[in-house]
């Protein structure tokens, strides 16, 4: 929805009003329809506006609310806000604008801290308290929207991507050892706190708060995941009942909760597909669906309008398809790069980035099917795990997840790099997490309030809203999350895996859509390291940049280089493009950054 920044000064400056204007700027972006900035002495505000809901300025932001002495910058949806509204109207409170950005304020104001307990959406926002003078900050559950931070003893800045926080100015750059260990364990993702800059830190999902003007802060967490069976029996068409009629109404209600029309990522695949089943049924009509696909490679078919046609012409969407010529995936890989708040090592995000910049010219917000797989587990690594007798419950994750053990992190990086193994330890605490009845559900909790939120929830974030065009996931509703962690794995697995949806899916979808395997975004221009494509990783992992960073082991590199096709991951990624692409992330960002702020940048 929108791009937020701020920052609070404990030293007894008042706020540097350029410094937050650079970060504004930097997130134009995410919001191109209204730019705003608020200062109270040591606390300064900007914000980008994404008009969704209440298209009028009255809903433009920073938001002031003079009776209560409340100030927000908000990024998000809160779709049961016309409910959170009329409580706070028989409270006696009054509105002067019709969104659900002023609910936030009223919301805080009525029931403090408290509040992002009951707010069910997507969001991540900031509240000045002008009679307290104290700064509250929150995100939603499952981290669908961002908010990276940066503290030092005289001020915290805060910002809807690393890259604004970066154009501020200020930020120790050097590289966090423990988020790097995690960078090449874990597939790109950085476990909250951390980022991969160590002046950069992230507010973990369902998460909050609070900062005073002295620099004193409290942070707690204000949702778990619980991963028990219920109480009494549930039979299985009892599930099937349940979670059915949940995901109909969390996709009804992110469609129905805009100002503008709404449309639907349609990839081919079961999760988008069904999202269009479910409008229909719904009685949603006039519904437009969008789908992308790139050149055919002699190894591989580059688009997946064989299975997205049909559904499409099922349900008499309005439906465009956009053909990327795979030249064009490599010439516009550096802006998709320069869109990632982290590095991102999953090639499906240039998809998504073309994809968006697309769709958003004809429609402002899509529903897209991320979470569906983490959810209801549809990964080839689950049913392994499952099978997995013997070790503990970290090694028998690790055996099927980790992209690299750590003995092979060790020859990966270099010497400075090297130490202890961060990453195992941190997983095996989340395994061992209580309110998990077994191995397998504290493996799909771990992944749907973790992993998932710095990989493919982050990258459909990053792509989409660099466009101005939001996306809604009605897969990670807290709701039909919550019923579906309580349901018994072996349910969720049978059938190769995502049973449940598959179920829901017969009568609807054809069943070529719902029998096929598992799929992703085919990208034949990045999937074989080979031609134009590898030419590319080696003239970045041989600059002059990249040897002078002394980040990696030559000789892994050079082994690499020599065999490129050789050396996969155990979830079938290219260790040569999770190099390449980490350090062409780190020139194109921090590197451009540092050069900017040694130019005058404060």
């Amino acid at each position: 929805m929108c791009g937020v920044c701020g920052e609070l000064r404990f030293d007894g400056r008042p706020a540097d009003l350029a410094a937050i204007q650079r970060m504004t700027t930097r997130l134009e972006r995410r919001g191109p329809d209204h730019g705003g900035s608020y200062s109270d002495g040591a606390l300064g505000f900007g914000h980008r506006r994404l008009a969704i809901i209440d298209l009028s300025t009255h809903a433009n932001q920073p938001m002031v609310d003079q009776e209560l002495g409340l100030v927000l910058v908000f990024n998000g949806t809160i779709y049961n806000y016309p409910a959170l509204r009329r409580e706070l109207l028989a409270k006696g409170y009054h509105f002067f604008s019709h969104g659900d950005s002023e609910v936030i304020i009223k919301a805080f104001h009525a029931w403090g801290e408290a509040c992002v307990e009951r707010f069910h959406g997507m969001f991540a926002f900031a509240i000045w308290d002008q009679r307290e003078r104290r700064l509250f900050l929150a995100r939603d559950r499952f981290g669908i929207k961002p908010l990276y931070y940066s503290a030092d003893q005289s001020r915290l800045r805060f910002a809807s991507s690393t890259q604004a926080l970066l154009s501020g100015g200020g930020v120790d750059t050097a590289i966090d050892p423990v988020s790097l260990h995690n960078q090449f364990t874990l597939h790109g993702v950085v476990l909250a706190p951390h980022t991969l800059l160590k002046g950069i830190r992230k507010l973990a999902p369902g998460s909050c708060m609070l900062i005073d003007q002295r620099g004193g802060r409290s942070e707690r967490s204000y949702w778990r995941l619980t991963a028990t069976r219920p109480p009494n029996p549930v039979s299985d068409a009892e599930w099937l009942e349940q979670i059915h009629e949940a995901l109909r109404v969390a996709v009804k209600t992110r469609n129905e909760i805009a100002d503008v029309p709404v449309g639907v990522l349609l990839s081919g695949g079961l999760d988008s597909s069904l999202l269009v089943a479910l409008l229909a049924e719904a009685g949603v009509s006039d519904l437009r669906t969008f789908s992308v696909g790139f050149e055919d490679h002699p190894e591989e078919k580059g688009s997946e309008f064989e299975y997205s046609d049909p559904v499409a012409q099922r349900y008499q969407t309005r439906h465009r398809k956009f053909l990327v010529p795979n030249d064009e995936v490599l010439r516009r890989l550096p802006e998709a790069v320069d869109a990632m708040s982290e590095p991102m090592f999953g090639q499906d995000a240039v998809a998504f980035y073309l994809l968006g910049e697309q769709v958003s010219k004809e429609v402002k917000v899509v529903q897209s099917g991320q979470g569906a797989d983490e959810v209801f587990g549809g990964y080839f690594w689950y049913p392994r795990m499952l099978a997995e007798r013997e070790g503990t419950p970290l090694q028998r994750f690790a055996k099927h997840y980790f992209d690299r053990d750590h003995e092979e992190y060790l020859h990966t990086v270099a010497p400075t790099y090297r130490g202890d193994d961060h990453t195992s330890q941190g997983i095996a605490e989340m395994l061992a997490q209580p309110e998990a009845d077994s191995f397998m559900d504290a493996v799909l909790r771990m992944d749907v309030t973790t992993l998932i939120v710095d990989d493919p929830v982050k990258r459909v974030d990053n792509m989409t809203m660099a466009w101005g065009l939001e996306a809604r996931v009605p897969f990670l509703d807290h709701k039909l999350v919550e019923l579906a962690a309580r349901c018994p794995p072996e349910l969720k697995l049978r059938e190769g895996g995502k049973y449940p949806l598959k179920a829901m899916a017969r009568g609807l979808l054809p069943d070529a859509v719902i029998d096929r395997p598992k799929g992703y975004f085919p990208m034949p221009a990045l999937k074989y390291v080979r031609g134009e494509f590898l030419h590319f990783m080696h003239d970045i992992l041989e600059s002059r940049a990249c040897r002078e960073r002394m980040l990696y082991s030559r000789a892994y590199v050079n082994m690499l280089l020599a065999a490129p096709e050789m050396h996969h991951t155990r979830l079938l990624g290219s260790k040569l493009w999770h190099l390449a692409l980490l350090e062409y992330w780190l020139q194109r960002n921090v590197d451009q950054a540092r050069s900017l702020s040694d130019c005058g940048g404060s």
